[in-house]
């Protein structure tokens, strides 16, 4: 298991894991970037279960490695949904935080393959 692979995972745990406490409290912020991009209120409690859970996932799969390229391979999904979203409502001044968070989940399951 090398340094990067360590920093690189834990990086991404903690940001997602970060974001989807923000989502799961209904932060003002959250709520704003999901209404300026046309996503329901009501989706908030479950993308934000998805975000915790992909951060568990990680941090699970850093002893178990199926488990962290599942939870790495959600992500992905899950931030290139999060990113078509903002391109589909060209939300374009915000498409830098769900392309960041995309970024860090790619990096986490090349990683955790390699």
């Amino acid at each position: 298991m090398s340094t990067g692979y360590l920093v690189v995972v834990l990086a991404t745990a903690v940001a997602t894991g970060a974001i989807g406490a923000a989502a799961a409290a209904r932060a003002s912020f959250v709520r704003g970037f999901m209404t300026a991009v046309g996503v329901p209120d009501s989706w908030l409690p479950w993308l934000a279960t998805a975000k915790l859970a992909g951060a568990a996932g990680l941090l699970v799969g850093i002893a178990y490695r199926p488990l962290g390229v599942a939870a790495a391979v959600g992500l992905v999904l899950y931030f290139t949904g999060a990113v078509a979203a903002h391109l589909r409502a060209h939300g374009y001044a915000t498409i830098a935080f769900p392309a960041t968070y995309l970024g860090l989940a790619l990096a986490s399951l090349v990683l955790t393959l390699a």
